[in-house]
This record gives C-alpha cells, structure tokens and sequence, in this order.
C-alpha cells in the first residue's frame, strides 16, 4: 500500500512492514512486538523486560560479545526497551548495513538461546536497576500511582519485577512467555532510512518471513472497577512528592486528541503551562510541575506530578485544582485556543525531525490501528478541536473528586 509519506507490506506470516524513505545516511530500523508487562501472570512479574534485557547474550550462533559488536564494528547502535504494552527491538546504522541489521535483529528475536550463566549474571543486572529505580523517589511514584490506579490488575504493576520473581526465572519460564505471547500478527517492522521499499521488502521476506505463521488467539483483559482513594507514604525525602491522577481516553478514544491538547495545555512540555505558570513561577513552589497522559490499548491514564516543601502540600494542590477549576467552567478564549493549538502542533513537527522517534512512532501507531496519519492528517485535527470540545474533556477528567492520589512525605 502506498500512503502520503509511507508504505506498508504484510509478510505471509502476518508481520507487518513499514517504511519512511529518507535520504539521510543515517538509517534506522525496528521491530516492534505487542506484548508487555501487563501481559504476564503474576509470577512472571517482569520477565518480559528479563527478556528484553537477556536476547542480547547469545543466539544459536552467536555469543554476547558477538551481538554487541555487530553493530558498533560498522558505527551502529543497538538498543531495547519494554513497556506495559510493548517489547522493541531497534538499530541505528548508516544505511549500507541494512542487511546486517535485519539478519541481526532477526536472529536475536527468534535465534536467542538464553544461557544459564548469563541469565545469572543479568539478574543481578535488574536488581541493581531496581535499586537505582528505588533510589528515585520522583521515578517510583509513578509507578506506584499506576498500582493505586488500576489495584489489583497485571497493568498495574511496574515493568521491572521484583528482586524475588527476577531471581525466580528460568530458561523455560523465558521460552514459555514467548511461545505464549509473541505472535507474527502482533509484530512489526518499522523502518526510516535511505533503501528503496522493494529492496526492503526483499531484506525482510529473507530474514523474517521463514518464521511460522502463528496468529495471537487471546484478547487482553480489560481494567474495571476504578475507584478513586488517596494513600500516603512515609519516605526519608527533603521534599513531599505527590501524584494526583483520573482515567482517562484509550488509545482508540475520539476523545484522545482532545485529551493529548488539554494535557499539554495544562502541564505539557512548554515552560508557559499553566501549572508551570501556577505553582513555579509565579509561586515558586516547585521545581518540577508537570503532567502526563498516557493512553493504553483499553484504557488511559491522566496524572499530575509535583515535589514541594511539606508545609506547602495543601496549598499547591489548591492551586492545581483552581487550574482545573478554570478549565471546566470557562470555554478558551479564541486568541488562547490558537495559541494552545500552534504551540502543539509546532513540538509534533520538531519531534518528528528526530528520525529514531519518527521510526519507533510509525511503527507503533501501524502496530495497533493498522496506519499512520501524515503529520498533516494530525495537525487538522488540532485544528479541528473546539472550545467545547475541551471543556467536556476538562469536566470529566479533571473533576478532582474521581481522583487518586498518592503522596510521599
């Protein structure tokens, strides 16, 4: 299929292909699973980033030392990361190797044989990760609001494990969860670089297209039963940390882009968001105000984060809450709705010039809606959003009463 800006084939076995053609020496290619850690049952807690981590130590024909200098021998990079939803394998290369990294990512995601002794050593990899992440109290709150937030479901625990479920893995709890939870129809492709689409559908029939077909024959299970509390946590800090979040829109939601806009309106990146504005410069209550939405493939997350004195806990929250306030009473101005938009629409085009953000975002969007929108596509439909639009949005999802909260004194 040929699109505005790129071009999609589905191998026989159900991966999906897809590629942007740039002219950049610089090439980047990817390959983007739909399995994460919510997709493990609870003694599996974080072996799906235990995979992540340990597909780099060796391969039927290949050692550890091997498959990390692959790439970095010819200037490249390889590289992983895991999330709730997703598992991704990536390279960076100049564009003359795209071969060489299709056979190697191909061979580490279905060629690794994990060895005992390097599964030894790699577990005390992550337990040394997750005392680093420990260490953090503005890191670990998040994760801990998502296990307030969705109690009791696999989304809600963190994607590292637990010393004790990390320690606890063997070779065959690894094949299991991947015989388990890496299907072809769940997988893709993604790529950004200066090769023509023939040549690459070429690269990927050859190194991808041998595997079987083996279509996913579950469906995840959707979260239910939200109920907002609010918990606090003693903590050797100077500072008092606090979350306070709502569900918000999935990742299919018409509403989610009305939620994308108020969220960056609100605490987004720009140093002019009104809570930055609120609490940090004309207050100077915090350092770091900031907020965040993340929508899942069944449902969403909209929190706000600060740090603060202790003795002004209340009256920031106050402040945030006047913001939302605003929000759900009052329509935007035509002059403030142009400018949230414009500001919007201008850091999507920066992001985009960022060509490994632009390859791992086709990929995942051509992962769970089957397209990509052009840029083009994207920026009108901000265009098309209304004051009311985001005053419904503001009303039923900053009403601080369906709110969680968790705080860290």
């Amino acid at each position: 299929m040929v699109g505005t800006e790129y071009l999609t084939y589905t191998l026989k076995n159900g991966i999906r292909l897809i590629h942007q053609w740039t002219d950049s020496p610089v090439s980047h290619l990817g390959i983007i699973l739909n399995t994460g850690s919510r997709d493990e049952t609870g003694p599996e807690h974080g072996i799906a980033h235990f995979i992540e981590h340990t597909v780099f130590k060796g391969t039927q024909k290949r050692r550890a030392f091997h498959i990390l200098s692959r790439m970095e021998d010819v200037g490249g990079e390889l590289n992983a990361y895991t999330t709730k939803e997703e598992t991704t394998l990536y390279a960076t290369f100049l564009a003359e190797y795209y071969d060489r990294a299709a056979e190697l990512l191909s061979d580490i995601l279905f060629n690794s044989i994990f060895p005992d002794k390097e599964l030894t050593r790699e577990k005390e990899v992550i337990a040394e990760e997750i005392n680093s992440y420990k260490d953090s109290p503005s890191d670990l709150i998040f994760d801990e609001f998502e296990e307030l937030v969705y109690d009791g479901h696999p989304i809600a625990r963190n994607i590292l494990g637990t010393f004790e479920s990390v320690r606890s893995f063997t070779r065959e709890d690894i094949f299991r969860f991947i015989a388990n939870n890496y299907h072809t129809d769940q997988m893709v492709i993604s790529s950004v670089g200066n090769i023509s689409f023939k040549q690459l559908i070429s690269v990927a029939e050859h190194y991808f297209g041998h595997t079987p077909e083996k279509p996913r024959p579950w469906q995840r299970q959707k979260f239910t039963g939200y109920q907002p509390h609010e918990r606090t946590q003693q903590k050797d800090t100077f500072q008092v940390h606090c979350v306070t979040g709502n569900l918000a829109y999935d990742s299919s939601h018409p509403s989610r882009i009305v939620m994308v806009l108020l969220n960056n309106l609100l605490g987004g990146q720009g140093m002019n968001s009104r809570l930055n504005l609120a609490l940090r410069e004309r207050k100077g209550m915090a350092y770091n105000i900031e907020s965040s939405y993340t929508a899942y493939s069944d449902t969403g997350l909209f929190s706000v984060y600060f740090g603060t004195e202790k003795e002004n806990l209340e009256k920031a929250l106050q402040i945030i809450f006047k913001e939302f306030q605003l929000l759900r009473e009052k329509k935007l101005g035509t002059l403030q709705l142009v400018k949230a938009k414009k500001q919007l629409i201008g850091q999507l085009a920066i992001s985009s010039e960022n060509r490994e953000d632009l390859m791992l975002t086709i990929g995942k969007s051509y992962l769970f809606y089957n397209k990509v929108d052009p840029l083009k596509t994207v920026f009108a439909k901000i265009e098309e959003i209304t004051a009311a639009q985001l005053l419904e949005v503001s009303n039923e999802i900053l009403d601080p009463g369906n709110m969680c909260r968790l705080i860290y004194y």
